[in-house]
């Protein structure tokens, strides 16, 4: 229950209208708590504050928010249109979780918000001599948050929807998933023995993509049923009728014929849209998608494509870094089995489109290459071989599109250091 809570949790904070919500409620929370410093007897200790001035102040930031709210909005719209025509759609929920904007386009309605109702609250005389004097300093704080807000948001608004800024907020989400792939390999389950029986299947009855896989639950199912649970997809596949999602086998005798089978389907999340959380290679095919949109030639900008190969080197590297023995978690779900990501898989996702849609540019090619040698020396088997076997894809599908021979040469030999 709690990782599905979380889960859930991530995805209400990815939403825009969250925040301002809650800015919105905590607003008016404050311009209604200012009555209660009449309350305390201490009018006569408290500066005499003139009515005239305080209005003017909040009509002042009540005229003036509203607009600056619509144009917060129409920026961030800007910035999200293009991040999907100039990097890729997929890369839309990292920037609308851009904590900053929230924040600042939060801060802005707030402001709006509390200046009217304490317009209101005064006009009606809500108000004692003590609550229109903090009236008075909460309208200074916040007109004093709204500037700083807004110098902070310059900057940020510059930035955020730019090719550059989007792949750094993808590597980012990549590499905080394979961060936690790599403590957790089989999710905290074990391993899936390919020798063994799977049992019997079970079936969704969404078709989409599968967002989360609360283990836990599945572990505590199988416990009070005597079962064991071999999942067949990872977060990230895509369900479909005649793909299983789950096997189980039964273990005993006891166990009633007429399974209710939703109990297990029900702890799998799945959605219209992959996520980035528990899905590494959903990182890896966004980050290959921007540098082939990049490579087409309405984009024609090697250099964001060479980038972004350099990004797929740093992650790679960082998914076979060996892990502190004190770091490496025990498995603790004995009753499930998950599998493991395959390296291969995750290069065909990295990889196979840039090698496709760059083969005729010669830079990309040899940084391609260069690549390749990169991921081979390092100490990993697995890695190496991966690295071969994508390094001759890449020179046959060069010696197909370029033209002159001292180009192919040219990686040709670069592919040898690979090979």
């Amino acid at each position: 229950m709690h990782s599905k809570l979380q889960f859930f949790y991530v995805r209400l904070k990815e939403k825009l209208w969250i925040r301002p919500l809650i800015f919105c409620l905590l607003a008016i929370a404050a311009a209604l708590a200012a009555r209660t410093v009449d309350r305390l007897g201490l009018n006569d200790l408290i500066p005499q504050i003139d009515h005239d001035t305080v209005e003017k102040l909040l009509s002042i930031i009540a005229a003036s928010m509203l607009g600056v709210a619509t144009f917060a909005v129409g920026s961030m719209v800007s910035a999200y249109a293009s991040v999907s025509s100039n990097a890729t759609p997929r890369a839309f929920t990292l920037v609308i979780s851009d904590d900053v904007s929230k924040t600042v386009l939060s801060t802005f309605i707030a402001a709006f918000i509390f200046s009217v109702v304490s317009l209101i609250a005064i006009k009606t005389g809500y108000y004692g001599p003590g609550g229109l004097f903090i009236i008075f300093i909460m309208t200074i704080a916040v007109l004093g948050w709204v500037v700083f807000s807004f110098v902070r948001w310059v900057d940020q608004i510059a930035r955020l929807g730019r090719v550059g800024t989007t792949i750094a907020r993808v590597e980012k989400a990549a590499k905080a998933a394979i961060e936690r792939r790599r403590h957790s390999p089989n999710l905290g389950a074990l391993p899936v023995d390919t020798s063994a029986d799977l049992g019997e299947p079970i079936y969704a009855d969404t078709i989409g993509y599968i967002q989360h896989i609360n283990v836990e639950a599945l572990q505590s199912c199988a416990e009070k049923y005597k079962l064991v649970l071999t999942i067949a997809a990872l977060p990230g596949g895509f369900i479909a009728p005649g793909r299983a999602l789950v096997f189980f086998q039964r273990h005993a005798n006891d166990i009633p014929k007429e399974f209710d089978t939703s109990l297990i389907s029900s702890e799998f999340v799945i959605g219209h849209d992959r996520t980035f959380d528990e899905d590494p290679r959903f990182g890896l095919t966004a980050l290959s998608e921007i540098a082939s949109r990049a490579l087409s030639p309405a984009v024609n900008d090697p250099g964001t494509a060479i980038d972004i190969i350099g990004t797929l080197v740093r992650l790679f590297a960082f998914w076979v870094r060996p892990l502190e023995e004190t770091k490496h978690p025990k498995d603790k779900f004995d009753r499930v089995r998950v599998p493991s990501l395959k390296l291969e898989e995750m290069f065909d996702d990295a990889f196979t489109a840039i090698a496709r849609d760059g083969a005729g540019a010669i830079e990309v090619v040899v940084k391609l290459q260069k690549a390749f040698i990169s991921l081979s020396s390092i100490q990993n088997n697995e890695l190496r071989e991966a690295a071969a076997k994508h390094s001759k894809l890449a020179l046959a599908r060069a010696e197909l599109a370029l033209k002159l021979p001292y180009e192919i040469e040219r990686v040709r030999a670069l592919a040898g250091k690979v090979l």
